[in-house]
């Protein structure tokens, strides 16, 4: 279940899920993603409303389906290199720690991600 057609739009789905997966977006981890949108989006006039329609189209996904839309994304990027798949995911620990405290929901969403990162480098190299 592919949802982007753009990289980077799925790079904002994996910083609002990284935000939302304990329950709720912190004030500070809104303020990691705004500053972190600001390279992924140079030209967005209005980084707050596409991180406010990236929440929504998040909520609509259900839950038991967010690492299958992850792990079928990042199928569909094939292009994108190991390398800059693995910035995203340090960029995550931006996120995850922007509140101080990183909550068991937060380390599993992550594991999650480095698992899919992986797999995906173990299919690419076969």
């Amino acid at each position: 279940m592919v949802l982007h057609k753009q990289f980077q739009d799925l790079v904002l789905f994996l910083y609002v899920h990284m935000a939302l997966c304990d329950g709720s977006m912190h004030e500070n981890e809104e303020i990691v993603i705004l500053d972190k949108m600001t390279k992924l989006f140079p030209s967005e006039g209005d980084p707050k409303k596409k991180l406010n329609a990236a929440v929504a189209e998040y909520k609509t996904v259900e839950s038991a389906l967010v690492n299958t839309v992850i792990r079928d994304s990042f199928k569909f990027f094939d292009h994108v290199k190991f390398a800059q798949k693995y910035k995203i995911y340090s960029d995550m620990y931006d996120i995850v720690n922007a509140d101080g405290r990183v909550e068991e929901s937060e380390r599993t969403a992550l594991n999650a991600l480095k698992n899919i990162i992986d797999m995906d480098a173990e299919i690419r190299h076969t």
